[in-house]
């Protein structure tokens, strides 16, 4: 590092180069994380392509929780890991799932990312977070002072832990409840361990616990606890729940046995990973088996990756909507987040991915699923609204034993809770709330954040909506 001097041209000196992944053939005999170690030197030099810019985008248009993108990125350069770390903390409890698993809104508004390529400001993030954990500087912080108000929090997943830390750490007594056997929801039990290993939540929900937040799981609110115990218990309530409800496929065949929900499938094979048996009428396996996916998202490419590794004999990626393009569309100009073609690290393993095909039937034999039959269509636009039309003649056939429905969701759960909070829903089906996704809801004292609220997003947006949900409850009780 002694020979790389930091200046405002290192981004023309030095390239671009993301975290590497561990060979296919290898990260295929395991469910471990696909990357590579890295070097510190590795990751100043990357750090050192940063501008500083004026105005740098990055921070104030491409990340929802508005991390300090150019000011940890000098830090790291300069070897000052420890003020890095306490900076990106600042606007983001847990930077080691978005520096995992978020697609990166800042590096598409990174200034370079005009005609160049942007810093490689998702790695950098992580690691700071890892240096952070590694040098024991990730540590309790418990509040100085506790008020003698409670808040219930409503489901584990992220904008359920952000909000919880930062309630607590204003001093609230927090409980979450959480229907699944441990907390983490969607990001432990929809994320495959090769995206994100689950010891990467089990150290923040000990650290969580340390601090003073109480987890009860295995407890389904509406159902195990009624919602005349929680509005009686605790001074403020938060929805967290999700948005959990799958979009079906209401076609012909549906009912053949071996079609199931993405979320199913990657539950049970996460439970699996975790140790966790199931009878053979229980188990969802790809192994040689002619598997299909239909749905082109991230949600779809977790499942090609799970059933590559469980030896599927062969994938398919079915997508209704056209193929994006190879860089940028027109429609989604800089800084925006680009619509382009996106290839996963499980794609890379093996699948044949198909775009513009609708699937009409199921067909099956003794009750079970054998094949799909589909067609390709087009799409027209006219006056930026866009139209499908079935392309005559083009019908085709794929042999299916497994079919997996990653089609994304609808909205979140419309449950006993629900239902007994008599909640007011927007007209997606979602928790209405006053602002968009986060806020007040119809019931006084009760609160949502989230995909509850804003409908099937990214994490880090549930972790912005957390933060800014976590400051008006805490203003709610300061008034109550």
């Amino acid at each position: 590092m002694a020979s790389i001097k930091k200046n405002l041209t290192n981004y023309k000196k030095f390239p671009r180069e993301d975290f590497k992944y561990r060979s296919v053939t290898e990260r295929l005999k395991d469910y471990k994380t696909i990357y590579k170690e890295y070097t510190e030197d590795y990751i100043k030099l990357q750090a050192s392509r940063c501008q500083d810019c004026g105005i740098p985008f990055c921070h104030g248009f491409g990340c929802p929780v508005s991390n300090m993108i150019p000011d940890f990125n000098d830090l790291v350069y300069r070897g000052l890991w420890k003020d890095a770390l306490d900076i990106l903390h600042s606007t983001n409890n847990f930077p080691e799932i978005t520096g995992i698993v978020c697609p990166a809104l800042c590096e598409e508004s990174c200034t370079l990312n005009i005609g160049m390529e942007p810093v490689t400001i998702k790695n950098i993030e992580l690691a700071i977070i890892e240096k952070g954990f590694a040098n024991g500087w990730i540590v309790p912080e418990l509040p100085k002072v506790r008020t003698n108000k409670n808040v219930a929090i409503i489901g584990s997943g992220p904008a359920g832990l952000v909000a919880a830390q930062d309630l607590n750490r204003k001093g609230h007594k927090v409980t979450v409840f959480e229907k699944d056997k441990k907390p983490g929801g969607f990001l432990r039990y929809g994320i495959p361990d090769f995206k994100l290993e689950k010891n990467v939540i089990d150290r923040r929900i000990n650290q969580l616990v340390a601090e003073g937040i109480e987890f009860k799981t295995g407890v389904y609110a509406g159902e195990d606890i009624k919602v005349s115990e929680l509005k009686k218990n605790y001074n403020a309530i938060l929805l967290t729940c999700g948005s959990r409800d799958s979009r079906d496929l209401t076609i012909k065949g549906r009912n053949f046995e071996g079609i199931y929900f993405a979320t199913d499938y990657l539950t049970q094979s996460n439970n699996r990973v975790a140790g966790e048996k199931f009878s053979q009428e229980e188990l969802i396996d790809a192994k040689d088996k002619n598997v299909v996916v239909i749905g082109g998202g991230d949600t779809g490419a977790d499942c090609i990756g799970t059933a590559r590794r469980q030896g599927a004999k062969n994938i398919y990626q079915l997508e209704i909507l056209p193929e994006p393009p190879e860089g940028r569309a027109d429609d989604t100009p800089w800084p925006m987040f680009a619509k382009k073609l996106r290839t996963s690290s499980s794609h890379q393993e093996g699948c044949e991915r198909y775009w513009s095909v609708l699937t009409k039937e199921f067909i099956g034999e003794n009750g079970k699923v054998k094949k799909i039959n589909g067609l390709s269509v087009e799409w027209i636009n006219k006056g930026g609204k866009l139209s499908m039309k079935e392309k005559p003649g083009s019908e085709f056939e794929y042999k299916a034993d497994l079919v997996l429905l990653a089609m994304g969701f609808v909205h979140p759960v419309h449950d006993k809770m629900i239902k007994d909070l008599n909640i007011d829903l927007d007209e997606r089906g979602n928790i209405k709330t006053d602002n968009f996704g986060f806020g007040k809801t119809s019931v006084n004292g009760v609160f949502a954040a989230g995909d509850a609220a804003r409908g099937a997003s990214l994490v880090v947006w549930a972790f912005s909506h957390a933060k800014d949900v976590s400051n008006i409850i805490d203003q709610y009780l300061q008034n109550k």
